[in-house]
C-alpha cells in the first residue's frame, strides 16, 4: 500500500488542523493505521492508531483529549484531526499501516509509510 500524507501547514497555538491520509489499493481496510510525528532532534513518536474498521482508537498521552484519529474505509482515507495545538506539537507528521494482528504504538510494526507532512505552531 501507498500512502499520502497532506494538510500540514503553519498555525498559531490554540488553532486546529485536520491531517489527511489517502492509501492506494484495494486491500485498506485490512490494515490498522497509524499516526507519528517526529520534531527535529528526537525519535519519531507515536500520536494515535485506529483499528481496522475504526471502532476503536489509541492515543498517545500528548494526544488524548485535542486529537481525533478517524478512517473511511470506502474512500481509503485516515485523518487526524488535531485541536488546541501547542508550539510542541510542531513536527513532521507520518501515516503509517500495519499487517499486524494487535493494535501497537512501536513503529517498527508499521509496514507502511507516507512521506510526512510538516505541522509547524507557533506561540
Amino acid at each position: 500500500v501507498q500512502l499520502q500524507a497532506s494538510g500540514g501547514g503553519t498555525v498559531q497555538a490554540g488553532d486546529s488542523l485536520r491531517l489527511s491520509c489517502a492509501a492506494s489499493g484495494r486491500t485498506f481496510s485490512s490494515y490498522y493505521m497509524g499516526w507519528f510525528r517526529q520534531a527535529p532532534g528526537k525519535e519519531r513518536e507515536f500520536v494515535a492508531s485506529i483499528t481496522w474498521s475504526g471502532g476503536r482508537t489509541y492515543y498517545a498521552d500528548s494526544a488524548k483529549g485535542r486529537f481525533t484519529i478517524s478512517r473511511d474505509n470506502a474512500k481509503n482515507m485516515v485523518n487526524l484531526e488535531m485541536n488546541s495545538l501547542k508550539p510542541e506539537d510542531t513536527a513532521v507528521y507520518y501515516c503509517a499501516a500495519s499487517r499486524g494482528t494487535i493494535v501497537t504504538m512501536l513503529r517498527n510494526q508499521y509496514d507502511y509509510w507516507g512521506q510526512g507532512t510538516q505541522v509547524t505552531v507557533s506561540s
